[in-house]
């Protein structure tokens, strides 16, 4: 199959790659999307989290095009969804929609390259997914890791200035994500915006510059991993007692400042607004901590606090 590159449609110039403004999005009853307002920028890695049912996917699938919104507007380039999908100018990778079964790996990345725009070499996008050793295997006969990337592939057919992935790694054994994200990081330095929605909160930690925090339809949190994590206001205590300090746990759940309480055997994990106020209150109980470490929230702690804080 031959391909030709299509000379690249004018575009609007801007520096916004996407832009929802007061964006919203219901299914009967449900508001999945709920006044959304956010902005995109070149060059950028993004990582979309959230709860089940956050609007997570519904943001996904208004952003490509695949649905309208009920109102507000939606922007990608300065032009709509399909039009900036239409110039070759997004790349996705979706967990809805399967995969053709009865052509080769090679075949279907081939016709991928041939419908973009401006597609790269086949050789190319197959070695980029890391799927080269399995381009001749018919489509029906991969793993589950092996049909993630067999989808990257397809995402990266061209060259597009924003990739948008929707959990990317699901199935991928540890290996395969190290090397997924090694080609995320290249893409990303090369000026493309890469937004991938993950449950895997330890990879929105270690690749995202900006994570998004979704509830019900709305945008709870927007900042670096760091700055969500300070934004949850609180802090781990951990601590080990000795035997001989038997203490009731309602005991430790009455704390000053705190936020919750684990206990496995003379383990304690806390989370505490305030824990200088909640180590002072462990030391006046006459409780002797050792091996007492005090320690920001990681990303999921703050994840969860920041989303049970919202439905309070």
């Amino acid at each position: 199959m031959t391909t030709t590159t299509a000379t690249r449609t004018a575009q609007p110039a801007t520096d916004t790659v996407v832009s929802f403004e007061n964006v919203t999005k219901s299914y009967g009853t449900v508001r999945a999307v709920d006044g959304l307002s956010l902005a995109l920028h070149p060059g950028e890695t993004v990582a979309l989290l959230g709860p089940n049912g956050a609007g997570k996917s519904s943001t996904l699938d208004l952003l490509l095009g695949l649905r309208p919104a009920d109102s507000g507007s939606v922007r990608l380039f300065g032009t709509t969804p399909r039009e900036a999908v239409a110039a070759g100018r997004v790349g996705a990778m979706l967990q809805s929609g399967g995969l053709m079964e009865d052509v080769t790996v090679r075949e279907l990345v081939a016709l991928g390259c041939a419908l973009h725009p401006r597609p790269h070499p086949v050789d190319e996008v197959l070695a980029r997914a890391g799927v080269s050793d399995i381009a001749g295997r018919t489509v029906n006969k991969l793993s589950g890791g092996q049909e993630q990337r067999v989808r990257f592939a397809l995402a990266t057919c061209g060259h597009n200035d924003l990739i948008v992935l929707d959990e990317p790694t699901t199935g991928m054994d540890v290996t395969a994500r190290q090397a997924f994200w090694a080609t995320m990081r290249e893409q990303a330095a090369q000026g493309r915006t890469v937004l991938f929605a993950t449950h895997y909160l330890e990879e929105a930690d270690a690749i995202a510059d900006r994570v998004l925090v979704l509830n019900k339809g709305r945008l709870l949190a927007d900042g670096t991993a760091a700055e969500i994590k300070a934004r949850a206001g609180a802090r781990r205590i951990s601590f080990d007692l000795d035997v001989q300090d038997a203490v009731d746990e309602q005991v430790l759940r009455a704390l000053p400042a705190l936020r919750s309480c684990e206990r496995h055997g003379t383990t304690v994990r806390l989370q505490s607004s305030d824990a200088d106020a909640t180590v002072h209150a462990l030391y006046a109980l006459g409780l002797y901590p050792r091996n007492l470490e005090v320690a920001g929230l990681g990303l999921e702690q703050a994840f969860i606090a920041l989303t049970e804080e919202a439905s309070q």
